[in-house]
């Protein structure tokens, strides 16, 4: 059990009120470059390979989840917090915070996650601003976030992809990537939010359900057509 997994946990049992989440853009200027797409998707979708996918001269990714371990790995204040709360042991002798240690106590431990998210997730958030912010003279800016919607950082983005795909895939790419058994990812994923939520509130869709140079493609394409729809006058 990961940090992340249990984070995506803790959100489940919102995760009907969540596919009410407004729409709404454009906290940001409308028309302001660049262009800012934030991709969601389920675990075992493969948002982050096609986000990383979008990566170019001309576009920047930036990936909630590497700000995540940076952050519980070398932020002195995070750090510290977290040896206060586990023991000095829960950074292994590299630096490098033991997140199976922590997420496992987490999922069962409410009060521990709301502790661990209020002190990760605002700093993920001012990265993700800051990436935005910095990224003058870029055309594109992709938020990689599998919490964006809990955040409400779809407020702060142009549009969303949501990348989904069949039950069946997902659990075997589970499987292979974090050597999960099939009944744990299948209990995994019934505690989180369902393809049809994340595609409720998104502006497009990739079903990444085949070849992954298909789905590559098939997400340039969605993110083509969102730029032009924001740029058009």
């Amino acid at each position: 059990m990961s940090i992340d997994d249990a984070a995506r946990r803790g959100r489940a049992a919102s995760s009907e009120k969540a596919a009410g989440v407004s729409r709404a853009r454009r906290a940001r200027p409308a028309g302001a470059a660049p262009f800012v797409v934030g991709i969601v998707g389920p675990a075992g979708s493969g948002k982050s390979t096609l986000a990383r996918a979008l990566a170019g001269p001309h576009t920047r990714v930036l990936d909630a989840d590497r700000f995540g371990h940076e952050i519980t790995d070398g932020d002195p204040r995070v750090r510290a917090a977290l040896s206060a709360e586990y023991g000095d042991s829960v950074y292994r002798a590299d630096g490098t915070l033991d997140r199976a240690r922590v997420g496992a106590h987490v999922f069962t431990d409410p009060a521990a996650l709301a502790r661990l998210n209020a002190l990760v997730h605002p700093r993920i958030v001012e990265r993700l601003r800051a990436g935005i912010a910095t990224a003058a003279g870029l055309d594109t800016v992709v938020v990689d976030a599998a919490l964006l919607l809990d955040w409400g950082f779809e407020r702060e983005c142009d549009a969303i992809v949501a990348v989904v795909a069949p039950r069946a895939q997902q659990i075997a790419r589970l499987r292979r990537a974090r050597g999960w058994s099939e009944d744990e990812a299948v209990r995994r994923l019934s505690t989180a939010r369902s393809n049809d939520a994340f595609e409720a509130l998104a502006d497009d869709v990739v079903v990444n359900d085949a070849d992954e140079a298909d789905a590559v493609r098939a997400m340039h394409d969605a993110v083509g057509r969102l730029r032009a729809r924001w740029a058009a006058p």
